[in-house]
């Protein structure tokens, strides 16, 4: 935690030496790739800049859009890697897992297959307690659209970082007790995640001698 408190000192530093477009594109890649830091960080401080600068809410708006830009790459990051970590642990442990390589796939199709698949991931993302990561790597590891995924990425985390924009440029003092707030129900959110996915997994195990996968899929396609 050492290690998490000093990124987030550092960030703060380096919002107070660098233009402020610089320090929302580091930041928010940063923000995103180490989990721990909290979601809120990055732009509730360019918000309350901006509002110390005197400057126009529309500022916060071309903040708000490269730090999605910048966050939505760092989703692209994880997603990437879970897509290839899927091809490693599907190819060697199907015979444990129950399922194949082809069968994922055939699951990503199914979040893939209309616009309204892009609304419930933007949605999800907008969603100020919702952790990213998990998503992430769910969306890679069943191999959804990459298209649909970035753009439903993109909107959400535009919209994420409005509001948390607003409310830093609305006043310091909730800027100060919002990040704690949502940090702390950020965390628990991802034990959840991770407790329904080991859940999921287990669930996968015990079945995985009755559960007609081909079946299944053919169904919900």
């Amino acid at each position: 935690m050492k290690f998490v408190k000093s990124c987030e000192i550092l960030l703060l530093a380096l919002a107070q030496k660098v233009p402020l477009g610089l320090f929302v594109i580091v930041g928010s890649l940063l923000e995103e790739i180490i989990a721990p830091i909290p979601s809120p960080l990055v732009m509730m401080t360019a918000g309350s800049i901006a509002q110390v600068q005197h400057r126009g809410f529309d500022y916060v708006v071309l903040a708000g859009l490269i730090a999605a830009v910048s966050k939505t790459f760092g989703c692209w990051i994880f997603y990437f890697l879970a897509d290839k970590a899927e091809d490693f642990i599907t190819n060697r442990f199907r015979k444990i897992m129950g399922f194949s390589h082809q069968e994922i796939e055939r699951v990503g199709e199914l979040f893939s297959g209309s616009a309204k698949d892009e609304v419930v991931l933007a949605a999800i993302r907008a969603v100020p307690i919702m952790p990213t990561t998990p998503i992430s790597l769910a969306c890679g590891f069943i191999k959804m659209n990459l298209v649909k995924y970035l753009r439903g990425t993109f909107i959400g985390n535009f919209i994420r970082g409005m509001l948390f924009g607003y409310i830093g440029y609305s006043g310091l003092s909730i800027f100060l007790s919002m990040v704690s707030g949502v940090n702390t129900a950020e965390s628990w959110m991802n034990v959840v995640l991770v407790l329904l996915l080991v859940g999921f997994l287990a669930f996968v195990y015990h079945k995985r001698g009755r559960l007609d996968w081909h079946k299944w899929l053919g169904k919900k396609t």
